[in-house]
Order: C-alpha cells, then sequence, then structure tokens
C-alpha cells in the first residue's frame, strides 16, 4: 500500500483483503435466477466457497435480492425495463418475474444468511442505488468489497462502477460471476478493466487471502 497526505491507499487486492476494511457481497444468488444458467451449480459452490471463507474469518457478508414490484404498482422505468426483459409490446402482459415471497425470490438454500449476515432487497441493478448498503459499509468503517454472484454483465457491472463512484475499492471474484451471456460478460469486464478502480481475484487466490489475514492478523 501506499501512503501520503494522512492517507493509507489501498492498490492490490492483497491490500484490501482484511477483516476490518473488506466485506463479502453476493449478489442476486435467488433460485429464479441461478436456475436460467447452465453452470449455476458451480456459480453457487464458489459463492459457498467464498462466505464459508469470510465467515470463518471475520469477513462481514452482505446479500441482495432483486424484487420485482407488481405491474399495477411498477412506474414508467419498471414498465420498461420489465417490457424488454420479457419480449412483450404491451405493459399489460407484464409478469411479476420476482414477487416477493415467492419460490424464484428466495436465496438458494445453499446461501441462506446466517444470524449476522443482511440481505438488501433492490428494483436496481446497482446494489447501491435505493438500498442501504452504501449507509452499512461506511458505518462499518469498509473501503472495499469482493462481489461475487449473478450475473455480470446485468448487474455486477454497475454495481462495481457505481462503488467506484462512492469511493470504494471493488474486487471482481471472476469465477464465481455467473452470466447468462459469456460475450457480453466479457464485455463487462473489459470495461470495468479500461475504466479502472477496481479488481479481479478468483475464488482460490481470496479465500487463500482471506484464511491468511485471519492467522496474521491485520496491519492497519
Amino acid at each position: 500500500m501506499r501512503q501520503a497526505y494522512g492517507l493509507t491507499i489501498p492498490q492490490t487486492v492483497e491490500d484490501a483483503c482484511h477483516p476490518e476494511h473488506m466485506a463479502l457481497l453476493i449478489y442476486d444468488m435467488q433460485v429464479g435466477i441461478v436456475g436460467q444458467l447452465a453452470d449455476g451449480a458451480d456459480i453457487v459452490k464458489s459463492c459457498v466457497e467464498l462466505r464459508d471463507a469470510a465467515r470463518a474469518n471475520g469477513f462481514r457478508v452482505f446479500y441482495t435480492r432483486h424484487l420485482s414490484i407488481p405491474p399495477a404498482a411498477a412506474g414508467i422505468s419498471q414498465l420498461r425495463t420489465a417490457m424488454e426483459w420479457q419480449h412483450v409490446d404491451d405493459p399489460a402482459e407484464v409478469r411479476t418475474a420476482f414477487a416477493q415471497g415467492s419460490p424464484q425470490y428466495q436465496l438458494v438454500p445453499e446461501l441462506s444468511p446466517g444470524p449476522d449476515e443482511v440481505v438488501f432487497d433492490k428494483i436496481t441493478m446497482s446494489a447501491f442505488a435505493g438500498t442501504p448498503l452504501d449507509i452499512a459499509l461506511r458505518d462499518l468503517g469498509i473501503g472495499a468489497f469482493a462481489v461475487a454472484g449473478i450475473a455480470m454483465e446485468v448487474g455486477i457491472e454497475p454495481t462495481v462502477r457505481h462503488a467506484t463512484d462512492l469511493g470504494y475499492l471493488p474486487l471482481v471474484v471472476t469465477d464465481a460471476c455467473g452470466a447468462g451471456h459469456p460475450e457480453a460478460a466479457e464485455r463487462a469486464l473489459a470495461t470495468l478493466a479500461f475504466a479502472g478502480g477496481s479488481r479481479t481475484t478468483d475464488t482460490a487466490a481470496l479465500t487463500a487471502l482471506m484464511h491468511r489475514r485471519q492467522r496474521a492478523g491485520s496491519p492497519v
């Protein structure tokens, strides 16, 4: 890490990976989303591995969950987005894809939150838009987070870009981020790399760092 003007500036995944300063964010690992991906079970396995390492080593864990507003209560942008995703021309044909409390809205059982973990519902793609996530992280003094889940090209990229504008250092766990469209996911990763401000890692490397940090303690 570099220091200047009284500040310590994390630059790498290793710099950021301390229980006091990094959280794990598991993005939209819901029954109705995981089931759409051929490799959904593999993404669940990677997320569980990350979650278990975080729990074992004192890293906070947060989850997001996408919520569909019932069409009669939805606004213009919500209806327009639903029409595009559901490929319908008439807003009266929009269905509630992730109705609150429905089976498809629930997180997969393997990723059920523990008693000290929090789920934030959202109606947006960025996990920071309209949720308490930013407040919760700042109140903990957390300036970095690792993100895993589904889908890279739909919600994780906007979450990462939003996070960099808010001053966070996001770490994308690439093999734990699923995608419905692999080519779009590759473009999303390329865009993030070009824009800068975030970092990439993989499940094995990050879990090894989390275990090592707990043994060594944080120098910060």
